[in-house]
């Protein structure tokens, strides 16, 4: 027996040894590995994680797809019987979205779930969904009001889905393919503008409708926009108004003295369609702002090598409007160098690869994110109105101009996937062509008439992750 106990120190001694010795080789790895499980295990799980049954009652009910040229026609003549109708479709059409989405992430990994970002979003999720699934049937304007600030103050608080869905994604790489974390993302934010679109158009003909101007059942076909709708979005005239503020985010980002290319606009500059004007000046704002800024930080380069003739002036940025019976495609030119071999492959991805964890801590930077053009503006700048288009009417609250504290020159990696999210909500594409050392060719395709529903990514697609 002695002899025994003495065989189990003696093995248990070099068990212990050895193990220190792989500690010592290992302890990088560990102190990795527990940063990381940090990020997921520091939230306390919530007891809506587990499946009820009310989510699937509504999960058995399709989303109602709805187009722009739906949303024109319903807010032409307005009424209070129409209006009670928005509001009621607006109250089953919310939470069952929302119920799509929660499902969505409860089929995600249990590791990926876990992440406290992650599932600080799930809580919004199903806070809003077991909100709105409790009101009750809209019948007077009262109650139309009461289920407007409802949804107001949704709204607000979703604000930080966007920061917080991203870095989710960034700290999940690794614990999930790349590919199924971006149809995730893809489908969540689609998802979201869905909802937003909705919620916002009818908050629109709320005021509208309670407006001293306005008369019931008067036509609005005269008006610029019908709720947040824009009848006419005059390409140029969107280009320009962005070219200028990207122009001035360029002077805050790089000095005053910098030389800032030249925006020129050529084809066909009378070519307008129906659209909602934040999504629009989104795209076109971050196109421009990548264009631009790849132009001036090549002028640089190529001048300190002294590959410049003095005081030459950076190449211009060329942009091409093209009209067609069905679509306006933009096409958006640049001499900034192309892009970098190496960031081609994570362009249009939401896992930004090597660059995870510098956006991880640029993104820490951004609690809120609106996802319009206006967070591309200035800090001083901030506080303005949603638009830069003058209204004849007084214009609704709304909760997609909020401005976030953005820095001109902090890189999110988000534009460019976020920005054809919202082409391809429409209807519409994004497509990118890199010359490497030269320069990139953007081609924004809209379609023009907007008869084409929104675009939802349906059950079997999720199914699929």
């Amino acid at each position: 027996m002695p002899r025994f106990s003495l065989h189990n120190a003696t093995a248990s001694f070099r068990l212990m040894k050895r193990a220190g010795e792989l500690g010592m080789v290992a302890r990088g790895q560990l102190l990795q590995d527990r940063r990381r499980e940090m990020r997921f295990s520091s939230h306390s799980q919530s007891p809506k994680w587990r499946p009820v049954s009310v989510l699937d009652e509504w999960v058995a009910k399709e989303a109602r797809p709805i187009s722009l040229r739906q949303l024109m026609v319903f807010g032409r003549s307005l009424t209070e019987s129409r209006l009670m109708n928005s509001a009621n479709y607006v109250r089953t059409e919310l939470p069952t979205r929302l119920a799509h989405r929660i499902r969505d992430m409860q089929r995600l990994p249990y590791v990926v779930v876990t992440n406290a970002h992650i599932n600080e979003v799930y809580d919004l999720y199903y806070t809003a969904f077991d909100t709105f699934r409790k009101v009750k049937e809209i019948k007077t304007l009262e109650d139309n009001d009461r289920f407007c600030e409802t949804i107001r103050t949704m709204l607000k608080a979703h604000l930080t889905v966007i920061p917080k869905l991203a870095r989710g994604i960034l700290e999940c790489t690794g614990l999930m393919a790349a590919d199924d974390l971006d149809k995730f993302m893809n489908t969540i934010l689609r998802a979201r503008i869905s909802r937003r679109v909705i919620a916002e158009q009818h908050l629109a003909l709320t005021d509208t409708f309670h407006a001293p101007w306005f008369s019931p059942g008067a036509k609005l076909s005269e008006s610029e926009f019908i709720g947040e709708v824009f009848l006419k979005c005059v390409a140029k005239e969107v280009i320009e108004r962005c070219g200028k503020m990207t122009q001035k985010i360029a002077r805050g980002a790089y000095g005053p003295d910098v030389a800032i290319p030249e925006i020129k606009i050529d084809g066909h500059l009378d070519a307008n369609f129906p659209f909602i004007l934040s999504h629009l000046e989104y795209i076109i704002g971050e196109l421009l702002r990548n264009a631009v800024q790849g132009v001036v930080e090549k002028h640089q380069r190529d001048s300190g090598r002294g590959s410049n003739p003095q005081n030459a002036p950076p190449p211009p940025v060329e942009i091409t409007i093209c009209e067609s019976p069905q679509n306006v495609i933009i096409r958006i030119s640049d001499k900034g160098g192309g892009i970098p071999r190496d960031i081609l492959p994570y362009l249009w991805s939401f896992s930004k690869g090597p660059a995870s964890e510098q956006l991880l801590a640029n993104l820490g930077q951004v609690p809120k994110m609106a996802a319009t053009m206006q967070e591309l503006q200035l800090e001083a700048d901030q506080g303005g109105k949603s638009r830069t288009v003058k209204r004849e009417e007084p214009g609704p609250s709304n909760s997609l101009a909020t401005l976030s504290s953005r820095p001109p020159n902090l890189r999110l990696g988000m534009g460019l996937p976020l920005s054809r999210v919202y082409a391809e909500y429409w209807a519409g594409s994004l497509a990118l062509h890199s010359l490497e050392g030269y320069g990139v060719d953007v081609f924004l395709q809209i379609s023009k008439l907007g008869n084409k529903n929104e675009q939802l990514t349906t059950r079997a697609t999720m199914d699929a992750v």
